[in-house]
């Protein structure tokens, strides 16, 4: 008899153990759940057209990136490190909602706002928004909020302001103001807060931003990102920098990639990189930047602008196939797309930015750009037909040096944005500065700025080189014909 009543009191003790404890896993988690959410890495608005942007955000665990955080070893390959988080710069990612809401800067009682969408591990913990029915040329503020997933009780634990302009209407003359930057490395930056072009270039107060690609470098050391754990590691930890991130809350941007933040040096589709493949890479940038249907996209920015952002990457043959007619860098739906489009704009100013040089020249011992021998055929058609056109130029990246130079044969214009800290430019030399140069600048970094103004005969267009504080190296003035 007490035999039997002592297992009935082992029996409800382990009855009573089990519920505590799963009670308490329970508990626990909910605990998880409704620890606030952050958002380290800002807020990105993108795609941005007369009536319409796209903004993006990410939810995170902690307000900032690990400031504390183990240093990566700078001269080890591939190493595996068994707690990312752990590292210095982690932003790591967390579930939650967000919404966005957003209303022109001077009548704050038309706001509008998106629903509560969730955002998962499955996707890096990001969610874009498109916002549509905007009115050209007008001044928006936005409020983008997040929260943990529970309940609609619960309100946001986040919170970031934000702010852009839409461009203005094709028939509006009206100023317009942009800058572009190219190649970008967190081991590179020149200041522990970022980049310093960065609050410079807010300074200018530009309508918008493009960055022509090599966004961060897979392939690179502290650490090498093989794997699509590591390349989101530096994606997240490049976009949590102080500089970095209040720039993209207010300014408008188009992102543009290139090969290291793809996947590797000359990348090219069917390649990999450790574990890390091609397809994962395109996924990888769709996901971690605002982007809409295409790669490559044209946007009118009022009567007298004109912008093609091309893509360089998706495709192209292999660098290693022999140059011909057949051989293509852009694939060739791109590119009658180009000519077709061009074509038909009536913009004053047409330009064309490029992730990689078409004009060049460049150095002899490279093969993966327009300006290079591998891909002369395409070159020399594309060379010939800008060339042809009334008021079109070249803004091109990926070279880490700053130029204006000019085809003796056809006439097409390029302009290079050089690197964006002095620590990364590099790459070509003073001496080798050559008849097509018509400005040259080799160790130093910066970022080009382009302002189109209208005039009593037409419009204008100023270039202006600038050092990573800003200081003018170069400045040309182009009066449409």
């Amino acid at each position: 008899m007490e035999a039997r009543s002592e297992r009935c009191v082992t029996i409800k003790t382990t009855i009573f153990l089990s519920l505590f404890f799963a009670f308490a896993s329970t508990m626990a988690s909910r605990a998880a759940e409704l620890a606030p959410v952050s958002m380290a890495n800002g807020i990105k608005i993108g795609e941005v057209s007369s009536t319409s942007a796209i903004v993006w955000t990410r939810l995170t665990k902690n307000p900032e990136r690990n400031l504390e955080g183990k240093q990566f070893e700078k001269e080890r390959r591939f190493k595996r490190y068994q707690n990312l988080p752990d590292m210095e710069g982690s932003v790591p990612g967390v579930s939650g909602e967000v919404r966005v809401t957003w209303w022109p800067a001077k009548q704050v009682l038309q706001k509008q706002a998106t629903e509560w969408q969730r955002v998962e591990g499955k996707r890096d913990f990001t969610r874009q928004f498109l916002i549509t029915d905007l009115l050209p040329g007008e001044h928006y503020r936005l409020l983008v909020e997040g929260r943990p997933e529970v309940s609609e009780s619960v309100t946001a634990s986040c919170k970031i302001d934000g702010s852009f302009v839409t461009a203005p209407a094709a028939d509006t003359a009206a100023s317009v103001r942009f800058t572009v930057v190219s190649c970008q490395d967190y081991p590179r930056r020149d200041s522990p807060l970022g980049h310093k072009i960065y609050p410079v270039m807010q300074k200018q107060k530009a309508d918008f931003f493009v960055h022509t690609g090599d966004i961060e470098y897979f392939d690179k050391p502290s650490p090498y990102a093989d794997t699509l754990e590591l390349a989101r590691f530096k994606w997240n930890r490049i976009f949590s920098l102080p500089y970095q991130r209040s720039f993209h809350n207010t300014t408008g941007s188009y992102f543009m990639k290139d090969d290291h933040d793809l996947l590797k040096n000359d990348c090219w589709p069917g390649q990999t990189y450790g574990k890390l493949t091609f397809e994962q890479g395109l996924a990888l940038f769709r996901e971690q930047v605002p982007m809409g249907e295409k790669t490559y996209r044209t946007i009118r920015w009022g009567k007298d602008l004109q912008v093609w952002l091309v893509e360089g990457r998706d495709f192209r043959n292999s660098n290693t196939m022999p140059d011909g007619p057949e051989k293509t860098l852009w694939g060739e739906a791109q590119k009658q797309w180009f000519f077709d489009t061009v074509k038909k704009s009536d913009a004053t100013f047409r330009i064309l930015i490029s992730p990689t040089p078409i004009v060049g020249p460049d150095r002899k011992n490279k093969n993966d750009n327009h300006a290079n021998a591998g891909f002369a055929c395409e070159g020399d058609v594309l060379r010939s037909f800008i060339g042809k056109q009334k008021n079109m130029f070249i803004i091109c990246g990926d070279r880490h040096w700053q130029y204006v130079s000019e085809d003796p044969e056809t006439g097409a214009r390029e302009y290079s944005c050089g690197s964006t800290s002095d620590q990364h430019a590099s790459g070509f030399r003073e001496e080798d500065r050559s008849p097509m140069h018509h400005y040259l600048k080799v160790k130093k970094g910066g970022f080009l700025a382009v302002a189109i103004e209208p005039n009593a005969d037409g419009a204008q267009a100023i270039l202006t080189h600038h050092g990573v504080d800003g200081t003018v190296f170069n400045q040309e003035t182009l009066i449409a014909e």
